[in-house]
């Protein structure tokens, strides 16, 4: 599942099947988003006209699964298809249609990420389209460096851990792959750099990974980043015993608010990926993120044990 967004705004000019809502100024960050946006918008506009899904993927010579992936954002869209849909939702103003017919040729656009395409299972691709438009994250990882505040020694390390058998030539590109993906925290000279709150585990600062080298290093790096006036680092120490963060890692995305795109719940498994954006299920993980906040040493409490790491460290 990917997000399924809110419903269309009402501002803009009406049309017999509903407004267009204005989006040729939409905020940028990449494909994903902009595809989210737009199936809000023809979802929208398919409810107020009062067709089915089914009705929808005939006339695109489609399916009811292939109208519910372009409402969801899951796929690409085709201006000739977009065209057909406004056409059969009774969307005859040229104006109305340009401005959505313009937003489908800007969510065609490749993200630098395709680049690594052949590297990335398409569910995570679809994690980096979000990761690269969100103003905020808040994620908890119980046994890692979350991959934003890694150095470039902790993701080759982890990078092999995950792919034993994979080229000495693709593991340098999923390093700077990684390494490219950081680039949000630094934002650029016409946006804020992404706001990144990360609660991690004392396991994840004391193991090992990678050796006393690479771990101190990596510990080192965290207390630079945590200097930063849009990263929050706070550390769950042992001593907490259980708490709310047992359930494993998940991280939370928020995105401009312009957009209308919910909040996001990402939860990465093995071999997959859920993505969550029901209005309950964002908040049962937002009430746990606020008590994982609450029950971790503060960030200056954190910056201080993060010291204390670094120093055993050598």
């Amino acid at each position: 599942m990917v997000p399924s967004g809110q419903r269309a705004g009402t501002d803009g000019a009406a049309s017999p099947s509903g407004p267009v809502r204005d989006i040729r100024d939409a905020p940028g960050g990449g494909p994903t988003v902009l595809r989210i946006m737009l199936g809000q918008q023809l979802r929208g506009l398919r409810e107020r006209a009062g067709i089915s899904r089914d009705a929808a993927g005939d006339r695109i010579r489609g399916s009811h699964a292939k109208i519910s992936r372009l409402e969801n954002g899951r796929t690409g869209f085709k201006e000739r298809d977009v065209s057909d849909l406004l056409s059969l939702y009774g969307v005859d103003d040229a104006g109305e249609r340009e401005v959505l017919l313009a937003l489908t040729r800007r969510a065609n656009t490749p993200g630098w990420w395709h680049r690594y395409g052949d590297l990335l299972p398409s569910w995570f691709e679809t994690y980096v389209g979000l990761e690269q438009a969100a103003t905020q994250i808040r994620t908890y990882e119980p046994q890692f460096v979350p991959g934003l505040l890694q150095t470039e020694a902790m993701a080759r390390h982890v990078t092999t851990l995950g792919h034993a058998t994979m080229s000495a030539e693709d593991v340098e590109r999923r390093v700077e792959f990684r390494l490219r993906r950081q680039r949000v925290l630094d934002g650029d000279p016409d946006g804020e750099p992404l706001t990144l709150w990360a609660v991690v585990d004392e396991a994840a600062l004391r193991r090992l990974t990678g050796g006393p080298e690479v771990m101190r290093a990596q510990v080192e790096h965290l207390i630079e980043l945590s200097e930063r006036r849009n990263v929050v680092i706070q550390m769950v120490p042992f001593h907490l015993g259980g708490h709310a963060g047992a359930g494993g890692p998940f991280s939370i995305l928020r995105f401009p608010r312009e957009s209308q795109v919910p909040d996001v719940v990402y939860l990465e498994q093995l071999t997959s990926a859920l993505y969550l954006d029901k209005r309950a299920d964002v908040d049962d993980y937002q009430a746990t993120m606020e008590l994982l906040c609450v029950q971790a040493l503060s960030p200056a409490a954190t910056r201080t044990a993060l010291e204390a790491v670094r120093d055993e460290l050598g």
